[in-house]
């Protein structure tokens, strides 16, 4: 089957390295999908999780070979590094294999419009009022990504499809959907400080596309929970995708328009 041609992939919080990294189904959706750029926007190597745990099976190599192959291939291959991988910000500016190391990428869509990439942590302080409180989500978020390990291989030897039950649990925490709000609005005022038309982040693993304050915001969500990228089509349509055993579309916005296509709340229930 060929690949389906798009302009643009934004894919992030790979996490290759941590147990609960999806790459089985990030290399389908590779293998799917042709890209003119690919944006890699942060935690791409969970550099941080290797710290404690050596995790590193052929797939996650099968990842790195596939995008590398793409670069010398052709395809434009933009990274961004983040919190997980912030060694690799040692080496802005430089190129690995004709991969681009970069602090921020502007992307021009068909129709002229800027969208703005960066990882997102930079608005860790603008979510969390202290460093313990970090912690302590951070311990929260493990237990979860536990939990959903094990409900995912409950549901595959029973047959059933992946469901993210980390991305279910942690939506009906009132706390988690604060933090959510505080970087999206964090994320839009730096945009519009910026003169973008539309950010795209990733780090909280929690894909989304809606307008604030009327400017697009766009998180490309993870491959730790959701399995989802973002992705500019040949006419310059934004397409929010989740790509397990039954691909599927979370949200679209013409990029001809001003406005997102629907309603804050549906968006959230889409990329819920």
């Amino acid at each position: 089957m060929n690949p389906i041609h798009v302009r643009t992939i934004w894919i992030s919080d790979l996490h290759l390295g941590n147990n609960d990294c999806k790459a089985h189904y990030l290399l389908n959706f590779l293998h799917r999908h042709q890209a003119d750029t690919i944006v890699l926007v942060g935690d791409i190597v969970d550099f941080y999780s290797m710290k404690f745990s050596r995790h590193w099976p052929e797939s996650h190599s099968q990842v790195l070979s596939l995008l590398i192959d793409r670069a010398h291939q052709g395809t434009r291959v933009i990274y961004i590094p983040g919190n997980h991988d912030d060694v690799v910000r040692k080496y802005l500016k430089f190129d690995f294999g004709k991969i681009e190391v970069r602090a921020h990428h502007v992307h021009e869509t068909e129709q002229g419009k800027k969208i703005l990439a960066v990882h997102g942590d930079e608005f860790d302080n603008a979510v969390c009022h202290s460093r313990l409180i970090a912690i302590a989500g951070d311990v929260g978020y493990d237990f979860l990504l536990f939990l959903n390990r094990w409900t995912s291989r409950i549901r595959q030897k029973l047959g059933f499809p992946y469901w993210s039950l980390a991305s279910y649990i942690k939506l009906r925490v009132q706390s988690a959907n604060v933090a959510i709000s505080r970087f999206e609005n964090a994320a839009v005022q730096y945009a519009q400080r910026k003169n973008a038309d539309a950010i795209v982040c990733g780090h909280i693993h929690h894909p989304d596309m809606k307008t604030i304050s009327d400017t697009l915001y766009l998180n490309d969500g993870d491959w730790i929970e959701n399995c989802t990228a973002l992705m500019e089509q040949d006419d310059g349509a934004l397409d929010l995708i989740r790509w397990t055993e039954h691909p599927e579309l979370l949200a679209t916005f013409n990029a001809k328009a001003l406005k997102a296509p629907c309603d804050e709340k549906t968006q959230e229930d889409q990329a819920a």
